[in-house]
């Protein structure tokens, strides 16, 4: 990294390291004007106490501060307010450099709604919002690119109800998140590219090292597949009343190849844990032993 310029290490961290949240910070400064600006250095740290940070960087081409920084060092407050789809263009204007005292509420076409908790307005258009307290900066360096971790105590969260299921959960399909990528790209989370993975359970996973020979080193089976038989607590036994007319046809098509045969349930297989039917892909590939 020490060969590279303080521009293609931003490049190259920022592509990489992504998708990254964004914190679409609304603060004010003692003369009570309002800034709004996004950052994307940006993440949860703890839930009790309940803590985010941001980080506003050192402009890299003359390695001044940016205005938020100043303002949260003379108003200590801070509403982060969460970015979604419907608001990304007006979010991405309101990042451009509009010099001090300019409201970039008005530039962006955002509406201020007051907080509960803090000096600084809420974004209305947010369907989630953060008000917060500062309660530390800390510089990581004096030349262009350094960050200012911006610690936050979470103080208050508001959330819109259409994002609430029934038992008052946040739907994860419902709010339609936007992340920051390298350069101009960002990506968007929507109900069609959201998939769950299963969480170890108290009772340990296997372990990939646990697997029968045959299933670890499988040509077919990719390491996330391996990764989904190995979470279980122990290896199933076969269980008789397990009935499934694609594995009857397999072994009765492929029974003169075993070779053939194992091929085509790991195939199989691999199908049924794209569906993330664990149980049911374990029972396959013990089809034959």
């Amino acid at each position: 990294m020490n060969s590279l310029t303080t521009v293609e290490r931003q490049y190259y961290l920022q592509h990489v390291i992504a998708p990254r949240p964004i914190a679409f910070a609304s603060t004010i400064n003692a003369q009570g004007e309002v800034n709004l600006s996004p950052f994307s250095f940006f993440n949860m740290f703890s839930s009790q106490p309940p803590i985010v940070i941001f980080s506003p960087s050192r402009r890299v081409r003359n390695g001044t501060n940016k205005h938020t920084l100043h303002n949260v060092q003379e108003v200590p407050e801070v509403v982060i307010n969460i970015v979604t789809y419907p608001m990304v263009q007006q979010m991405s204007l309101a990042s451009c450099e509009y010099p001090a005292g300019i409201n970039e509420f008005i530039k962006s076409g955002f509406t201020p709604i007051p907080a509960s908790s803090v000096k600084p307005p809420l974004v209305k258009e947010s369907q989630v919002q953060l008000e917060c307290k500062v309660i530390e900066i800390k510089p990581l360096g004096e030349e262009g690119g350094a960050g200012n971790l911006v610690i936050c105590e979470v103080l208050v969260m508001h959330i819109a109800d259409e994002l609430l299921d029934e038992h008052q959960k946040i739907d994860q399909r419902k709010i339609n998140h936007v992340a920051r990528l390298g350069g101009d790209w960002y990506c968007r989370v929507s109900a069609d590219n959201l998939f769950t993975v299963a969480k170890p359970n108290t009772q340990l996973g296997i372990g990939v090292d646990v697997l029968p020979p045959a299933i670890r080193n499988s040509k077919i089976l990719t390491g996330n597949n391996l990764g989904q038989l190995a979470n279980v607590h122990e290896i199933p036994v076969i269980d008789a009343t397990f009935h499934d007319d694609h594995l009857k046809q397999i072994i009765q098509y492929y029974s003169i190849s075993p070779d053939e045969m194992e091929k085509e349930l790991h195939l199989y297989a691999q199908q049924l844990l794209q569906q993330n039917k664990v149980q049911e892909a374990w029972q396959i590939l013990l089809a034959t032993n």
